[in-house]
């Protein structure tokens, strides 16, 4: 139990943290990048405001004020959960994050089934036969998967199963089919590096002396693979994917793009185009959140999955 309230505790000052630094960073990051969103704004069919309408503009936006004075603002207004206002749309910028958000959620969550699936089934074929077809086959898969962008891995599932068979949709979020071919482009993506990870952990599990003695006892070779190897052997696999959780939200812009998903991907690069800053901000902002609310729950699954490490914590 104090094991659990320490990894709380300790994600919770991550978080602070991070968002500290992060928004920051992110806030100069945007001050300092070339070109002026206010001269964007007010040019209008190639009409060149004059410099009394820019240096109002700028006094609206509070741009005419020094960087940490305009950090201290925007950082009072996101402790009470205002991120500003887009500058093109003038829609609360949390507004319009959060009504793209659920889409996002949605499709990394129909990602990481596919990944998992296919990880832990060809995982652990490879493991148990060792040096036989089916483990060259799934060395194979992974090296395929990781040699394939997944753009173009992305246009292959269009062409074949859209356009040649007509058998799943490709654009936007309705019904449970569209989330289909997304879902498999995204976890095919990230699924040849799980899969080596698992398989090598496997072997080195299924060759250690715990697992030889519960084979001496009589125990059927399946529940030693499911009950004892496996589940020790996807610690690894859950470290890894709280490190890559970030990867997985980067990458999942691209997938969104491509299938004209309603996602925060389609959002943000909207906005980069139309230099569109506190969008960009807040955007940078929830996606750190979400890095380690993840990691916080990649923590807790620890304690489930192999529930020894509780023990160990607080017997030290």
């Amino acid at each position: 139990m104090r094991s659990f309230f320490s990894i709380i505790g300790s994600r919770l000052l991550q978080l602070i943290i991070m968002v500290s630094v992060l928004s920051f960073v992110t806030f100069v990051l945007m001050k300092v990048t070339p070109g002026d969103p206010i001269r964007d704004l007010l040019k209008v069919d190639d009409v060149v405001a004059t410099k009394a309408d820019e240096e109002k503009l700028k006094k609206e936006y509070g741009l005419d004020e020094p960087i940490l004075s305009q950090y201290g603002s925007w950082m009072l207004q996101v402790m009470h959960f205002d991120l500003g206002e887009s500058m093109i749309t003038k829609r609360p910028v949390l507004e319009m994050i959060l009504a793209r958000l659920p889409a996002t959620i949605a499709l990394s969550l129909g990602g990481m089934v596919v990944l998992f699936l296919i990880a832990i089934s060809l995982g652990t074929v490879g493991a148990v036969y060792e040096g036989r077809w089916p483990d060259y086959l799934s060395r194979w898969f992974a090296m395929l998967g990781a040699s394939i962008p997944s753009f173009w891995l992305g246009l292959l599932l269009i062409y074949l199963f859209s356009l040649k068979l007509n058998l799943l949709p490709v654009m936007g979020k309705g019904t449970l089919a569209h989330y289909v071919l997304p879902s498999i482009t995204l976890g095919i993506a990230m699924a040849p590096m799980y899969i080596r990870l698992l398989r090598e952990r496997l072997i080195a599990t299924l060759q250690s002396p715990y697992i030889e003695a519960a084979m001496a006892r009589g125990l059927r070779r399946e529940r030693i693979l499911v009950f004892h190897a496996l589940r020790g052997s996807l610690i690894p696999l859950l470290t890894m994917f709280g490190l890559s959780i970030g990867s997985l939200l980067g990458g999942i812009t691209v997938i969104e793009m491509l299938y004209s998903w309603p996602g925060m991907g389609e959002l943000i690069v909207s906005s980069v185009k139309q230099r569109d800053y506190p969008v960009i901000q807040g955007y940078i902002l929830i996606v750190g959140f979400l890095v380690v609310v993840t990691n916080l729950i990649v923590d807790l699954l620890y304690l489930v999955v192999n529930p020894q490490i509780n023990h160990r914590k607080e017997s030290n």
